[in-house]
């Protein structure tokens, strides 16, 4: 493995990752934390980044590529969106340059549909698309779950729509703030394996127009049904919403999604997509954004990318 070469972050809402990679993309040393922009004023961001530098030894030198929420208009410097179609192998030249930073600082811009029917907007999704497309040749429906889940239409590497579901915030706001919540007893997990969860997607993939119905057997059956029903319905919630989901995106059995994303959320979907008749191709989002983020930074420095830094 070589020398540093540049480092690559993925800077979120409520967490960043960090790389610190060299000029073939391996990754040297790394740090994951949960300084995310929500927690953040703007003139937070720089301090933030380099305590993480400092802690690796990474030589003030050393560029940076950041993706994700630092570029928004609450983050750090604001990185305007590129509007649709977008080929994605263009996006880094949209890169703005941190002003009065201590070292090279570029943030990535996010997506933007201006579309008066569906508005819609990304930030981060777009560099692990960009990685997708290059490294594995991505094409057609890529879902990228979450918080905010992205369903994106790639051909031959141009962005040509999309559309965001709320699902993670919603069940997030079911679970612990609404009528529901009582009703919410089981560890919140991987709850796709629960028998109650293949029923609930099923139910709302066939019937969306009930889901508020639906929605409220959460707390009616543990009352009319029993209580041992009640550690079945964390499972039925998050089934209902990820039902939701892919019913909205019109996905029928036999298609097949490419799924970007990690960990336990990975298994949910994927599952789900199972349950649904949808063929998954699972990519790892961390290998993704930094797949992304390499492209990125040999464009932004052509030439310094391979030379060596102490550190």
């Amino acid at each position: 493995m070589g020398e540093i070469a540049f480092v690559a972050v993925d800077w979120g809402t409520t967490s960043f990752r960090l790389w610190a990679m060299d000029a073939d993309g391996g990754v040297i040393s790394e740090r994951h934390g949960e300084r995310g922009m929500s927690t953040l004023k703007p003139v937070d961001f720089e301090a933030v980044l380099e305590e993480s530098l400092t802690a690796l030894k990474i030589h003030a030198k050393v560029p940076v590529v950041i993706c994700g929420m630092a570029g928004a208009a609450q983050g750090w410097v604001e990185a305007p969106y590129v509007d649709l179609p977008t080929r994605l192998e263009t996006i880094p030249t949209y890169a703005i340059q941190v002003p009065l930073a201590r070292r090279d600082v570029r943030i990535l811009p996010g997506l933007a549909q201006r579309d008066a029917g569906m508005p819609d907007v990304m930030r981060g999704e777009e560099t692990l698309l960009l990685g997708a497309a290059l490294e594995k040749g991505v094409s057609g429906m890529v879902c990228l779950p979450g918080t905010h889940s992205k369903w994106v239409r790639i051909e031959a590497s141009i962005v040509t729509g999309f559309a965001t579901s709320m699902t993670g915030e919603i069940f997030d706001l079911l679970a612990h703030k609404s009528t529901l919540a009582h009703f919410i007893c089981a560890p919140l997990g991987n709850l796709s394996d629960n028998p109650a969860f293949a029923d609930a997607l099923k139910e709302a993939i066939h019937s969306p127009e009930k889901i508020l119905q639906l929605l409220f057997s959460v707390r009616a059956t543990p009352l009319v049904m029993g209580a041992k029903n009640a550690a079945n319905m964390a499972a039925r919630l998050s089934g209902l919403l990820i039902g939701l989901e892919i019913a909205g995106m019109g996905q029928s059995t036999g298609d097949q999604v490419t799924l970007i994303s990690g960990g336990v959320l990975a298994q949910i979907y994927a599952r789900a997509f199972d349950i649904a008749g949808i063929e998954p191709r699972l990519l790892s989002a961390d290998e993704m954004a930094r797949a992304g983020l390499l492209h990125a930074a040999r464009l932004l420095w052509p030439e310094q990318l391979n030379r060596k830094h102490d550190t």
